[in-house]
């Protein structure tokens, strides 16, 4: 065992220091679901800070010290309080906010968010395709493309109900199919794990695993 290790120091000193790197500084999460369409598609490899909002022991989930503050619209890889899962979805209220959600349309500490139609696509779902209303959605100044189905897989009403302190309000901007806060709750803040930056790499692997070029590099701030 010595010996292998002396002769592959270099390699062993590289895979710890990229471990390091993967668990305290950066990473990328694979897009395995349809919950953030039409901003993030199902193949797209995402690249995440996992400095935006704490400094982590590496290989740990120890929190030295915070680095920063969710801010509303940032999209954000968190684990699921329900059952650990690593998720990807939009920070939409805030620690304070007071919060509700009629038939689709947020309001916040009492001011009504706007929408506005942008397209009218086809949406494949296992029950075959559906039209998908595609929209612009503001949100406190702040806007970002929703998609709104024919079909309500998750609640379109709630609350209101205000945001617990360190905890937010997270959804999928594929309103309609998304488990997000409406299903498994707020996310408290010990949960987040990054902020995700740009898509990395994309590949149509539900067809033809063809790359998609056109998406490499994209920005999601």
């Amino acid at each position: 065992m010595k010996a292998f290790v002396r002769a592959n120091k270099g390699f062993l000193m590289f895979i710890l220091l990229f471990g390091v790197f993967r668990t305290a500084v950066a990473d990328w999460s694979p897009i395995p679901s349809s919950s953030m369409r039409p901003n993030l598609l199902e193949g797209d490899v995402v690249f995440f800070n996992r400095l935006a909002y704490h400094l982590k022991v590496p290989l740990t989930d120890i929190v030295v010290a915070r680095t920063g503050e969710p801010r509303r619209g940032e999209v954000v890889i968190f684990s699921s309080p329900h059952d650990g899962t690593r998720l990807i979805k939009r920070v939409l209220a805030l620690p304070g906010d007071r919060v509700e959600m009629r038939d689709g349309r947020l309001v916040i500490d009492g001011v009504a968010s706007q929408y506005a139609l942008d397209e009218v696509v086809q949406e494949a779902m296992p029950e075959g395709k559906l039209d998908a209303l595609r929209m612009q959605e503001t949100v406190d100044g702040r806007r970002h493309r929703i998609q709104r189905l024919p079909q309500r897989l998750v609640a379109r009403d709630f609350g209101p109900v205000t945001v617990p302190p360190d905890a937010f309000l997270m959804l999928g901007d594929n309103r309609d199919n998304s488990a997000d806060s409406r299903v498994i709750g707020f996310v408290p803040r010990k949960l987040l794990i990054g902020r995700a930056e740009r898509i990395l790499v994309s590949a149509d692997y539900q067809g033809n695993w063809m790359p998609r070029p056109e998406r490499f590099g994209m920005s999601l701030r």
